[in-house]
């Protein structure tokens, strides 16, 4: 009966927790994962501890990598394989619990800057670029070379963009190179003239241009994909980029281009529909999805202090990694925002499989800062960091006698009016908020309350002074799948 409904027990013992993906040839192993760039930060550091993380589909290697670290540098390697949030962030945290003076982080990386200061080294990869071909399609979706471009990779791509622009330059006269925007070391200055930092890159502008004027240029991706649109790299720049200059992908092993003018207008709309989603929303659910990034607890009071101003009620919830199972034990949350790096906010979201729709804290600012531009004028912001004072895009909230806050409101989903939200101070708690009743009763208002009387099950009674006392008994033991008091038939 067990296995016709489900697995045995010892399976629940002996399952894996995933699988590593195809395994790298020794032979390669230096210059897939630059080992010898990677041993000598390790030894102008000193270190005698180190950790290494690898994503999910890098396990294969980290044995092997770990032990031909140890071999060259004489350092203790610690493997780093399974993060609480996303693989993209620094494990800062997981470092310094296994006491390492370093980290090495593998594969691809959001480069957000870190919560705490900690030296890291990191290997993006460098995947084969047919230049040839991209040089090909480069020229026939560019055919004018005075027009400006920008040329962007994925981060495994990145090592090659000069190599391709030398080969472009001859022909094309303003083009722009990006390259990897890494955290600058620990104790360090920043160089001088700065170039702009953008979506996680560095844009050499010159004087007196923006990066508004060029189109795009995206080496990266591959024809194999089921679906371009779960690269949350990719969506950040098209989110991001200026609507009206012509954005262009290319794989970097075939040379076939495609236009992204469509799927950033179909992700732009998508933005816009959970602006509204959350306009209408009563209460927030703001999900930590990182704490390994540098002011994230800023960031989680200033969308806190957004919601109260707004008149919504907000729960801080601390999941890990979010899933439909875990998001489904919170019915009465209207829309969640997942408090993440640039990354992880865009992660693949599978449609349908979220009770409620998930936002980033971008699309929360736009719903409840009246004085939030327009959705024509606001650029999408992907760093949460943005949305903190002393950032140049930062909007402070108007003040509780402004206009603004009266400005009549209609949903473009229910089609009701949305009455102006009640102005509430920073500094009150906003915990409790008292409600008249008409028998001069004062009752605690609770959105979460309200919502449970709502329901037809509450839960069991406590009927407390109604049940006899009782000795305790020992109950059953083992796991659920199967106890020890029950037959193996």
């Amino acid at each position: 009966m067990e296995s016709m409904f489900s697995s045995p027990a010892e399976a629940a013992l002996q399952r894996e927790a995933g699988a590593p993906g195809l395994l790298t040839p020794l032979p390669d192993l230096d210059r897939v994962y630059e080992l010898e760039r990677v041993a000598g930060f390790i030894r102008d550091l000193g270190c005698e501890r180190v950790a290494l993380q690898f994503p999910d589909q890098l396990l294969g290697d980290a044995v092997a990598v770990a032990a031909r670290l140890e071999e060259t540098t004489g350092s203790k390697m610690f493997i780093l394989g399974d993060t609480a949030y996303g693989s993209c962030c620094m494990d800062v945290l997981g470092a310094e619990q296994a006491g390492a003076q370093a980290l090495i982080h593998f594969g691809p990386a959001c480069l957000s800057p870190p919560a705490r200061p900690l030296p890291v080294a990191f290997v993006l990869g460098q995947r084969s670029v047919a230049l040839e071909l991209c040089v090909k399609a480069f020229e026939a979706q560019n055919p004018d070379p005075k027009a400006p471009v920008a040329l962007l990779s994925e981060p495994a791509c990145a090592h090659a963009l000069e190599a391709l622009a030398t080969l472009l330059r001859p022909r094309y006269l303003d083009l722009l190179v990006s390259s990897p925007a890494f955290p600058l070391p620990v104790g360090s200055l920043s160089p001088e003239p700065k170039p702009l930092e953008c979506f996680g890159r560095y844009f050499p502008l010159a004087p007196g241009r923006r990066l508004e004027e060029y189109g795009a240029f995206y080496v990266g991706g591959s024809e194999a994909s089921p679906d371009p649109d779960l690269d949350p790299d990719l969506s950040r720049l098209l989110l991001g980029w200026a609507p009206g200059r012509p954005f262009f992908s290319c794989c970097p092993d075939t040379g076939k281009t495609q236009d992204e003018g469509a799927r950033a207008g179909r992700l732009r709309a998508r933005r816009r529909y959970l602006v509204e989603r959350a306009r209408d929303a009563h209460i927030v659910g703001l999900l930590a999805g990182t704490l390994g990034v540098a002011q994230h607890r800023e960031a989680l009071a200033h969308l806190r202090n957004l919601t109260q101003a707004a008149g919504k009620r907000s729960y801080v919830l601390a999941l890990g990694r979010p899933t439909p199972a875990k998001l489904a034990n919170f019915p009465e949350v209207d829309v969640f925002v997942l408090l993440a790096c640039p990354l992880g906010a865009l992660a693949p979201q599978l449609s349908g499989s979220f009770f409620r729709p998930i936002l980033a804290p971008c699309e929360l600012e736009a719903a409840c800062n009246p004085a939030w531009p327009p959705p024509g004028l606001a650029p999408h912001l992907t760093h949460y960091a943005d949305l903190l004072p002393g950032s140049p895009f930062h909007v402070p909230l108007p003040p509780p006698e402004s206009e603004l806050w009266e400005t009549p409101d209609v949903s473009l989903i229910t089609g009701d009016l949305r009455p102006p939200p009640p102005w509430k101070s920073s500094n009150d708690s906003g915990s409790l908020a008292l409600t008249p009743r008409p028998q001069l009763e004062l009752a605690e208002s609770s959105p979460a309350a309200s919502f449970l009387s709502s329901r037809s099950w509450q839960g069991l009674e406590p009927r407390l002074g109604q049940t006899p006392v009782t000795e305790a008994v020992s109950g059953r033991r083992g796991i659920a799948i199967a106890y020890e008091d029950e037959g193996s038939g």
